[in-house]
């Protein structure tokens, strides 16, 4: 059951918008009543939380080198743009969307966004940055400005752009490329 919701609510969620979407429109699409959704969900922000928490995807493991790991995250962010449904990042989008009225997705939002900082500013140390954690906030504000890019230039080329920018500010670091 639980399942099923999840993925009625991703697909929604993420297409229309958590404001737009309401309960009655999660359990039509996952095909239950809404008392079954409640009875696995106490509440909306419990189902947004579960979501937000789903979107979370674990960090592969991969023998490339450090260097090419952080750059290969540019490469990932292109193929997903090029598929044609991107409608930004889900954990800015909720942030965004629910404002102050959902603390717990603004903190698994800012969880999500710091954990994947660390990871990079940790490949940035193996790779021998002599600042990681300030190249690693440096790498993200771009990987970040792609996103925001995509969303208004329709540009699948911004995520190579913004990779060729990290890479030029990794060399500027000291970082072989």
């Amino acid at each position: 059951m639980a399942d099923r919701i999840m993925a009625a609510a991703d697909r929604l969620f993420y297409q229309k918008g958590i404001r737009a979407v309401g309960v009655d429109a999660v359990a039509a699409e996952a095909g239950i009543s809404k008392r079954s959704l409640y009875d696995t969900f106490p509440s909306k922000d419990a189902l947004v939380a579960a979501y937000l928490r789903q979107r979370i995807q674990p960090l592969l493991a991969s023998d490339q080198a450090p260097a090419a790991q952080v750059l290969d995250l540019f490469d990932q962010l292109q193929t997903r743009f090029a598929k044609g449904d991107f409608r930004g990042c889900p954990f800015v989008n909720a942030v965004t969307e629910l404002a102050d009225d959902c603390e717990t997705a603004r903190g698994i939002a800012s969880g999500y966004k710091e954990d994947r900082r660390q990871h990079i500013a940790a490949l940035l140390s193996q790779a021998g940055a002599p600042d990681p954690d300030v190249l690693a906030s440096h790498v993200v504000l771009l990987f970040e400005g792609a996103i925001a890019s995509m969303l208004v230039r329709q540009d699948p080329a911004v995520a190579t752009q913004a990779r060729d920018a990290a890479a030029v500010l990794m060399r500027a670091a000291g970082v072989a490329i």
